[in-house]
């Protein structure tokens, strides 16, 4: 329902009303832009507030790390070692195999069944010693036939060699019986030799491996009984590159180490040396000769083996632990005095030889220079450090 005025407007009072009404909407619009101003400026001074607060504490942060890092830290505690000169016997390393002086296994030239077995697996046995034997009844009857034969054509040569000096038979017939008897006689030979192949013996005095026949069986031409070592003494074959072959001699002393024994040393001397170059690894190959009266050293051990090298005197030397390896060269860290304190120096050095766990200085240190041995990753050039030596460290040698 539309309401009407109950008098009509004239047009100059349409005109004025529809003034008032835009001069309102103006009023309310810029009313709500201050409203959105205030808020905008509002967010914006908390905003500022916030990240200045933030920015604040950092700065503060930072001012208070600055002054921290202005204060000196306190000393590094590390453990200390001195340059040595020491009494050298240089080594050329190498790996290489333990070989028994004699080997080898045991087995039958010809068939036959096992009547007996005269050995325990592991046991020690002197040349000629009974291993086994084979049945031999049937060749012992072929041989008592074969003596038979043999005595009846020596009784016919002593026959045919009466008559023939009494000139009754021809040279013929009685060299015919001369051949009779020596024919008899190599056939018992051949006989016995049949059965003395069938009582198996040591060859050599050794030390027996793992029994591989079983009583009653059967044995083939060839087929392996037991294996025999002489491993007293005992040699130990390895390869060194041929730059080395100067250095090399016949007597030279060796020293060999194996893993079922660590941290034990094995001496003994070089006795060939190949004359020939291995082509494919440009190599020479040596055999050297150990005493084994016990027998601890077996025949395919692997060991590391080091050919000693005349004595050098006067090498300065560290504990490996002490040396700083690096692709782009070796360093230590050196103990030096300052200002009544003590202060790390980080130096290069050139380094040689390593035996035993001591690495020879070549040229970079002194005797009697003192070097960090423990405690390098917490420690950087110029840093301040006090020496704990109260604990000894594994290899450390302990100077006068």
């Amino acid at each position: 329902m539309i309401i009407r005025p109950s008098v009509p407007l004239h047009p100059l009072n349409w005109y004025e009303a529809g003034q008032t009404a835009r001069a309102s909407l103006n009023y309310v619009i810029a009313l709500r832009g201050l409203v959105v101003i205030k808020r905008m400026i509002i967010v914006l001074l908390g905003l500022t507030l916030l990240f200045g607060g933030i920015f604040g504490w950092k700065y503060v942060q930072i001012q208070e790390m600055i002054a921290m890092g202005s204060v000196a830290p306190p000393p590094a505690t590390i453990s200390s070692e001195t340059v040595l000169r020491e009494q050298r016997t240089p080594g050329l390393e190498a790996v290489g195999s333990l070989v028994a002086s004699q080997e080898v296994f045991i087995s039958t030239q010809i068939p036959g069944q096992v009547r007996s077995i005269h050995f325990e697996s592991g046991a020690m046995v002197a040349k000629g010693d009974d291993l086994i034997r084979l049945d031999d009844d049937v060749d012992r009857a072929e041989l008592a036939g074969l003596v038979a034969a043999q005595k009846l054509a020596r009784l016919q040569f002593d026959r045919a060699r009466k008559l023939f000096s009494d000139n009754t038979i021809s040279r013929s017939d009685f060299d015919q019986a001369q051949a009779a008897l020596d024919g008899a006689s190599a056939l018992v030979v051949s006989q016995q030799a049949r059965i003395n192949k069938k009582r198996i013996r040591a060859p050599f005095a050794g030390q027996l491996g793992i029994r591989q026949v079983d009583l009653g069986q059967y044995l083939a031409p060839g087929e392996p009984i037991v294996s025999l070592q002489a491993s007293d003494p005992v040699y130990v074959d390895y390869s060194l590159p041929e730059r080395y072959l100067n250095d090399l001699s016949i007597g030279q002393q060796v020293e060999l180490s194996v893993q079922a024994y660590p941290g034990e040393l094995f001496s003994g001397f070089i006795t060939a040396i190949s004359p020939r170059i291995e082509i494919g690894t440009r190599s020479v190959q040596v055999r050297a000769t150990l005493k084994n009266p016990d027998y601890r050293l077996r025949s395919g051990m692997f060991a590391g083996v080091r050919t000693l090298l005349p004595v050098r005197d006067n090498v300065l030397s560290l504990s490996e632990m002490a040396i700083t390896y690096n692709p782009y060269g070796n360093f230590v860290f050196f103990i030096a005095e300052k200002d009544g304190g003590l202060l790390v120096e980080r130096r290069q050095v050139e380094t040689g030889e390593v035996q035993a766990g001591r690495v020879d200085i070549i040229s970079g240190l002194q005797e009697g220079d003192q070097v960090v041995r423990a405690g390098h990753n917490k420690l950087r050039n110029g840093m301040p450090v006090q020496i704990d030596n109260s604990v000894k460290l594994d290899g450390q040698i302990v100077s006068p």
